[in-house]
Formats: C-alpha cells, structure tokens, sequence
C-alpha cells in the first residue's frame, strides 16, 4: 500500500526572522499602513477591511461584548464564539452593534412613567440620560440625572421634570461623527438626539464618546457607521444559529472547527451560499493547500489557517494530527497564489494558534498571512469576559480551550461527536488595557515592516526575505548572561551558568 509520508521539517513561527531591507523615508513607521482585506468580495463596495490585522478568537475566555466594542475601535475585530446559546451569542452581536462608533441605540422611558421607576432604572442599567419617547418612537425630550432629586420628586410623572423638545437642539438622519461633533462644539448641550423626518428618534450622541472615537482613528465600521462584527458558527446547528446571527447584523460569519478539511464543513458553507449569498464566511482550519482549495471551491471568502499550534491546544498531543504554523501559512499560500493566478481572486488568509506577541504577527504576515487571530494574548486583557484572580501574589485571569472539557459541558451538542478533549483549562497573567497593548503591538509591526523598507502588508508578502534560525540563534536573540533582578519569571536564567 502506497503511504504519503512527508520527510521535511514542520516548522513554527519562532524558527524565522525576517531580513531588514532598505528604509526610505517613504517606508517610515509612521507611513506604514496595516490596513488589510478580511474576505474576498468583488464587490469593493461591500468589501471588509480591518485597519490592524488582528482577529480575536472565537473562545468564551476572549471574546465578549467588550473584546468585541474596543478592538473594533483599534483597529480589529472580534469573533464572538458559537459554543454558547444561540439568543446568547445573538446578543452579544447586538450589543456590539448597538455601540455604533458613537451613536447609542437609546433606553427609551414614557412621559408617564414616575420618577421613582426611573431612578430604578438608572440604578439597574447605570444609564443617566434617558430619552422620552410617546407612541411610535415620537420624540417628547430628555430627562437626565440632573433634572431630578431621586426623593422629592419621586411620584412626580417624567413629563414635569424633562427637558421638552422644543428646549433641544436635535440632529435629523444624521450618522457622520464630524458632523455631529462640530454641531456638538457649536452649541450647549453634551448629547444630542438624533431624528429621522418624521421626529421619531433613531441614536443620542454624546460629547465625550464622539470625542472619545475621535481619537481612535483606526477604529472599523459598516456602512451605517456601526462597529464591525463577526459571528462564529459550528457545522451542527448553523440552520438555527445563522438565521439568529443575521437578525442580530453580524457582518461576517466562520464556520470554526478544528479541522475544516471535512465533509461537514462543505456542507456548511454550500448552505450558506445558498440560503445567505449576501453575507462573507471565513472557512477554516485547514493546513495544506489541498484543504485551501476545498474551503474556496465550497464558497470560503477567507481562510483560517492552523492545528493544534494554541497555547491550550492538546490536538497534536492527543491525535498527532497538526502541522507547524509557518508551514501551515506557507503551504496555503501558495495555493492561494495558484487560485490569484488562475482566477484573478484573491482568497485572505489568516493565521490561527499560538500566535503570542508581535514578533509572531510579522512573521505570519512576512510568510503570506493577511491577518492574525489570538487568543491567549487577548484573553490577558481587561476587556475579555472572564474575572481577574489574585493567585501566588500574581493578577491572573482565567483561559480554557474551545475543545476543552469545560467548553464541552457548556456546548455538548456541539462536541458529541468526540469522546476526549482537544483543549486544557489554565490561567493567564493579566496584562491590562487593550488599547495600551494593542497599541504598541501595532508600532512594533509598523517598525518591522519599515526596516524591510514595505509601507503595506502586501509590500510585505511581495519583499519579505525570511531565513530559518537554529536554537542557537534564538538563544542569542533573547535576553541572556545577565541577571534581571526585577523579573519574577527571568528569561535570562536559563542560560546563565
């Protein structure tokens, strides 16, 4: 019997490093553009862009309502996970929708309504403005938490203590942060309601959240102005989850599964092109340019590319299925090169597992890579879902696995089909703000893509020169022979003799 055994290194990120080339002074970090496509769409007008390539993984642990609202605003987005209920997930989209980059779908209250009920309200959502509304969403005024006394007034009826409309300057069909903060900067008021042509009102718009995205100029949104969201689906109940995820808006979808080479996974998107052609679908993972090939023929408009490479992934301990990541990356490449030139179509990649810190983000983006997703790395952040632990006097957070047995108690359905798991539970140390980290991730890749002289990640792709390093060369690439007394975990004592 004929055996296909493959006799090459499998390699992983941390065996390259990436040759500097030529800096002009066109290529200076502050020219450089991490702007990149997500999915393919021939349209441009419906095309997806992030403006940092990064991608949260769809994993309760990382990616929430939160991940979703403030790495939209940096620049990336969020995939929010399908191992939890539909209406759960369905909600978590809306949430991140209704954020709208400034514009906030409002709480609205009857003029009827008593003080009291009102203070409880602002007590249960932690709002302090509430919009007034009659019948039909008809704008009445605003009542904010200045306008009242929670004891004196509490029997009185709203309509006595807000602010009428004819006392309000208010926006008509308005959804252009500019506009409506140049209107905010010229007149009195620190929100402003914002109407359709029949005074029904649609958003408020507050001075310090449009100062707020102001300042956050790489932050991703739809056509409505919204920020940008992706929902994951599984290729078990995606004919129930879908429908919910598209009510909600989500502006993407990926089919998740650990290994996308599959018959289900086929399925799945031929479904989807079918039922919803409108709506992009990264497919994924796979690791060879066979499986590429498959997940496109079947309608992908992106790919995930890795196995078994995550930080709590146990695939490869427990199957011995898997691939190094940058063989991964550069395998699918290449058959993404072949459907370009064949096609004139050009399929994203994005590579999935194990990706830690920036250094990780250049090489896969050096190796042909459009995008990154992470997990561990954002689940450390303040924003992820999970509550922040005190453990051996270190701040901890807590990390599990997708295929883990806690994600298979909780998703059961979805993992019937194995009897172990593919993933472990454990702990991350707390890192902070998103933006803060973020932030600097995004300056250490602009000055990788600057010293190679590239001003754009397809800059990148087309110069990168990459060479495999042996143990030694990473050893002398990290700190080493010095003793950091400040550090709990020293890096350095490894190699100090």
């Amino acid at each position: 019997m004929a055996r296909a055994i493959h006799w090459q290194s499998s390699r992983t990120l941390a065996e390259f490093r990436l040759i500097p080339g030529f800096t002009s002074l066109e290529a200076a970090p502050e020219n450089v553009s991490l702007r990149t496509r997500l999915v393919a769409e021939r349209d441009e007008s419906r095309a997806i862009h992030l403006n940092a390539p990064l991608l949260s993984a769809a994993m309760l642990a990382v990616s929430g309502s939160r991940m979703g609202i403030e790495l939209a605003r940096q620049g990336g987005v969020a995939v929010i996970p399908c191992s939890q209920g539909v209406e759960a997930q369905a909600a978590v989209i809306r949430e991140i929708k209704d954020y709208k980059a400034g514009f906030v779908a409002p709480r609205m209250i009857a003029p009827q309504m008593t003080i009291g009920e009102v203070e409880s309200l602002r007590e249960q959502t932690g709002y302090s403005t509430f919009p007034v509304a009659g019948e039909d969403r008809g704008f009445l005024g605003l009542l904010t938490r200045c306008d009242y006394d929670p004891v004196v007034h509490r029997d009185l009826p709203v309509s006595e203590r807000m602010i009428p409309r004819d006392s309000l300057e208010t926006l008509t069909d308005v959804v252009d942060l500019k506009e409506a903060n140049a209107r905010l900067v010229e007149g009195h008021q620190s929100v402003l309601p914002v109407l359709d042509g029949e005074e029904r009102l649609l958003y408020l718009v507050f001075r310090k959240d449009v100062q707020d995205h102001l300042h956050n100029p790489l932050q991703v949104v739809d056509e409505k102005k919204r920020l940008l969201s992706i929902g994951a689906i599984n290729t078990r109940d995606y004919r129930d989850r879908v429908p919910a995820l598209m009510e909600a808006e989500a502006d993407a979808l990926v089919v998740d599964a650990s290994d996308g080479f599959s018959c289900h996974h086929r399925d799945a998107l031929e479904w989807l092109r079918t039922t919803y052609p409108e709506v992009p679908v990264v497919g994924g993972n796979v690791i060879t340019g066979e499986g590429f090939e498959f997940l496109v023929d079947a309608g992908a408009c992106a790919v995930k590319v890795g196995m078994g490479s995550g930080s709590i992934c146990i695939t490869q301990e427990q199957k011995g299925t898997g691939r190094g990541l940058a063989t991964a990356v550069l395998k699918v490449c290449e058959a993404r090169d072949r459907i370009l030139e064949r096609t004139g179509e050009y399929i994203p990649v994005i590579a999935d597992g194990g990706i830690v810190n920036a250094r990780d983000v250049v090489i896969a983006l050096a190796l042909g890579a459009d995008a990154a997703m992470l997990g561990r790395y954002f689940a450390r952040m303040d924003e992820s879902p999970t509550e922040k632990l005190q453990i051996n006097n270190r701040v901890m957070k807590p990390y599990w696995g997708e295929g883990s047995a806690r994600s298979r108690r909780w998703s059961p359905e979805r993992y019937r089909h194995a009897a172990f798991a593919e993933g472990v539970e454990g702990f991350v140390e707390y890192a902070g703000k998103l933006a803060d980290n973020v932030g600097m991730m995004l300056d250490k890749i602009k000055a990788a893509l600057s010293a190679c002289g590239c001003v754009t990640i397809a800059d990148l792709h087309e110069k990168a020169e990459l060479e495999v390093v042996s143990g030694l060369s990473i050893r002398e690439g990290e700190v080493h022979d010095v003793y950091l007394p400040n550090e709990t975990e020293n890096p350095a004592r490894r190699w100090m003799t």
